[in-house]
């Protein structure tokens, strides 16, 4: 790869005739930069789509390409992508349904709109990876006929299928009125009893780490009840029965679905895997009592999750919050909170609270301004990026908190180009806040000059289209490929220099 001419190939200020001398050079990465732009004519389109059938996959599911533009026999996959778009021709299902290669039917098996006679062909295709992939995205028709198929793997996928009728995927699971498949992936390929090295040697072996078979094809079982108990369509009853189950996965999936009765709740409460427990505590399902219960859960993992439920009362969040870390993102309860419950937040006393309420970028002006003046630098540095604070407000925060707040309060999009210049220079310096300044709109060269120095600001630095250009020119040489890469992609490049930096002989 080289990536100034990548950083080339992306750059919004690119003249077309230039688009052209890049596609004439034919390389694969650059064709990639080149088929993201959005200025493309459909003649350059064409002409990167006939190069190489990942960049013609790719503007086929871009929409940019059309079944005049693709020759089935020459470029099977972009076909494929078009099928898979609905964009293709009948005809082109036809021909893959009983193409040589496998890869090419099992694409086409998941196709949406297939006709009804290509569907039958791929049915009763000889091999089971087809099948599967037919399984997976099959109507509730095909689904049922499907989930009595001989191979485990077909059944697998049609337990994953959320078509799949509530009484098929209960008969998958519990096993009842189904007769036991006959093979699996693994028993296809080795003598039973086996269990797959999750360290295997052999370099062109697919077997997933730790498949086994010991005639009753137990990991495709245990999969297909995973999968069954992910998919919303089946039934509870047929599930509930795996609440003892020794696999800790099943027993995970089973903690998060939404319908279980309150008696299961109660069971998976005690789970003696805290992981398990975990999914339960942010399940909105669980009702106050369990929440208040697993509030008190010695395993932090618990902890943080209940307080991503949904359903948790504040107060309950107010204590989880003390003691546990619930991460930077907003809280559903917090986000959720009425008007009335925002400014209880605000001004409890309970800085934990205060810190999550104001994670909210929809404040209203008195409730932001009075957490902006908070005491505590958590509850600072939670509302600095709110839209709509005064740069005397931003600045007052970086005089009170210095660096605890100092990035974030270079997240705020009325961060001016004077502020930014001081943060940039504040002593001592803080390297997030460099990443977040240089990539700033309002960053003025005097900031931006600043970043550079920083590795890890550097590349975004070098992005920035308020960069002198003269320092754009010389970051094309610089030995971090990253850095090179995005001042050629830099839509403030001078024009003039973009010529010089393509290959001579490159000419369209």
């Amino acid at each position: 790869m080289h990536p100034v001419l990548c950083g080339l190939a992306a750059n919004a200020s690119l003249p077309s005739l230039l688009i052209d001398q890049l596609i004439a050079l034919a390389d694969d990465a650059v064709d990639s930069e080149l088929a993201h732009r959005p200025d493309l004519s459909h003649a350059q389109v064409v002409a990167l789509a006939s190069r190489t059938e990942a960049t013609a996959v790719q503007l086929a599911y871009e929409g940019r390409l059309t079944a005049s533009d693709i020759d089935p026999v020459k470029q099977p996959r972009a076909a494929l992508a078009l099928l898979d778009e609905q964009a293709g021709r009948p005809e082109w299902a036809r021909l893959f349904a009983v193409d040589p290669v496998v890869e090419h039917r099992e694409k086409l098996a998941e196709c949406p709109g297939l006709p009804p006679d290509v569907v039958e062909t791929l049915a009763a295709d000889p091999d089971v990876r087809v099948v599967a992939e037919l399984a997976l995205w099959a109507t509730a028709d095909m689904a049922t006929g499907l989930a009595r198929h001989p191979h485990a793997e077909v059944r697998r996928a049609v337990a994953a299928n959320e078509a799949t009728p509530p009484a098929v995927l209960a008969m998958l699971v519990t096993g009842e009125a189904l007769s036991p498949a006959q093979w699996c992936l693994v028993c296809d390929r080795e003598r039973t009893p086996f269990v797959h090295d999750p360290q295997c040697p052999r370099p062109d072996c697919d077997l997933l780490p730790g498949a086994s078979c010991d005639g009753s094809h137990e990991s495709t079982v245990h999969d297909m009840r995973e999968l069954a108990l992910r998919n919303p369509a089946t039934p509870v009853e047929a599930v509930v029965g795996l609440a003892d189950h020794p696999s800790m996965v099943l027993r995970r999936q089973l903690a998060a679905r939404p319908d279980l009765p309150p008696d299961l709740r109660e069971r998976l409460a005690r789970d003696p895997a805290p992981v398990v427990r975990a999914d339960l505590a942010e399940n909105p399902a669980i009702g106050d009592a369990q929440i208040r219960a697993l509030a008190a859960d010695l395993d932090q993992g618990v902890r943080r999750s209940l307080a991503h439920n949904p359903s948790v009362p504040l107060d309950v969040l107010g204590r989880l919050a003390a003691v546990t870390k619930t991460g930077p993102t907003l809280l559903p309860r917090i986000a959720a909170a009425s008007p009335a419950e925002v400014e209880d937040m605000a001004r409890s006393t309970n800085p934990a609270l205060r810190m999550l309420v104001a994670q909210r970028r929809d404040l209203p002006t008195g409730i932001r301004d009075l957490l902006a003046l908070d005491p505590d630098a958590k509850v600072v540095k939670s509302v600095a990026p709110h839209p709509g604070l005064s740069e005397a407000q931003l600045r007052a925060m970086v005089d009170r908190h210095g660096v605890r707040v100092l990035a974030k309060v270079a997240t705020n999009p009325a961060a001016s180009p004077a502020l930014l210049e001081d943060l940039a220079r504040h002593e001592p310096p803080v390297q997030k806040a460099f990443r977040e300044i240089a990539r700033h709109p309002n960053a003025t060269a005097p900031s931006l000059l600043v970043c550079l120095t920083d590795d890890q600001a550097r590349p975004i630095a070098a992005g920035h289209p308020a960069l002198p250009p003269h320092v754009m020119v010389k970051l094309l040489s610089d030995d971090n490929w990253q850095v090179a890469k995005a001042a050629a992609a830099n839509p403030s490049l001078p024009q003039a220099v973009m010529p010089e930096l393509i290959p001579a002989g490159a000419e369209p």
